[in-house]
């Protein structure tokens, strides 16, 4: 009786309960071109960070971020790397119970739409009728979107090929499409390796902000792993901005890619990682507009009201 009272009474001391507590796991799911999650991985400083918390990490690659926040939203993983500014609203149009947990400021020259060099097409206008290739909610899709409202002309009036980075490369090479939408470093990768002509790119047309989200049960439940995921996060932004021959010789292995088009790349891309603030969303308003006036959204979207994470 006296050590089963013992027993009881020790496991209610805060030492006890701590050596029962299992280490918890944190998953993050990225893409090839997720750049600073990217540079943590292979450097395993997110690991040597959260080691400390007793967090494990585990890294799972998507091809693109659709199914990316799919598997975010069904509990598959808990956080993603940075994603184009138009997937979330796809995300959340279809109910998806997430959370904006950072945000990358504006780097709007980081995608563009491309022709081949020798293309008769001069203008956006001339895709008139034309197939073009875009991956499906990424921010090329708003780009292009954007673009053809500039010039006069609606979605419907060309044809999309909604194909990934890579198929649309190679449909775009081998002449199935007359132009391909795409953002780095898919677009330094065609712009050193191909003939290509940039008939437009983001600026004055989409901010093109990336979004780091995180599933909205994870971030109510781990308060105290996020904070130390946007500090590496933040720190290794900066560390790619200052440094950048010695990030693009980091990087080019993990994408197969060349230094130098890793360097071009990430020249186009901010990299200063920030919290997001509501005031912010505009962009993200007039992109869930755009979408829903082109058919592609089942209703209409308050962009806005979505939860936040916040930095304390």
């Amino acid at each position: 009786m006296h050590r089963r009272t013992l027993l009881s009474l020790l496991s209610m001391l805060p030492f006890a309960a701590l050596a029962q507590k299992a280490p918890s796991t944190l998953r993050i799911g990225y893409q090839k071109s997720s750049t600073l999650l990217t540079v943590l991985k292979v450097r395993g400083q997110l690991e040597q960070d959260l080691a400390q918390l007793g967090v494990k990490v585990t890294w799972h690659e998507f091809s693109s971020g659709l199914p990316l926040l799919e598997a975010l939203n069904v509990g598959g993983v808990d956080l993603s790397a940075d994603l184009a500014d138009t997937v979330p609203v796809f995300a959340q149009a279809a109910g998806a119970q997430l959370t904006y947990f950072a945000q990358e400021a504006p780097s709007p020259s980081a995608q563009a739409i491309v022709v081949r060099a020798d293309s008769p097409i001069t203008s956006v206008a001339e895709l008139k009728g034309k197939k073009v290739a875009v991956t499906k909610a990424a921010g090329a899709h708003y780009l292009l979107i954007s673009a053809l409202d500039k010039a006069g002309l609606r979605f419907k009036d060309i044809e999309p090929a909604y194909l990934t980075p890579a198929d649309g490369r190679a449909a775009f090479e081998r002449g199935a499409v007359a132009a391909w939408v795409t953002w780095d470093p898919y677009l330094a990768g065609v712009q050193r390796q191909s003939q290509v002509r940039i008939l437009a790119d983001g600026r004055q047309l989409a901010d093109y902000q990336r979004y780091y989200l995180a599933s909205s049960a994870y971030a109510a439940a781990h308060p105290e792993v996020l904070p130390v995921v946007f500090e590496a996060l933040r720190k290794a932004g900066k560390w790619v901005k200052q440094s950048p021959k010695e990030a693009a010789e980091l990087l080019a292995p993990a994408w197969g890619l060349d230094a130098a088009t890793v360097e071009l790349a990430n020249s186009r891309r901010s990299y200063d990682v920030r919290p997001v603030v509501k005031d912010a969303l505009g962009e993200q308003q007039r992109i869930a507009d755009a979408f829903y006036g082109e058919g592609l959204l089942p209703r209409k979207l308050d962009a806005t009201a979505i939860p936040l994470w916040r930095l304390r």
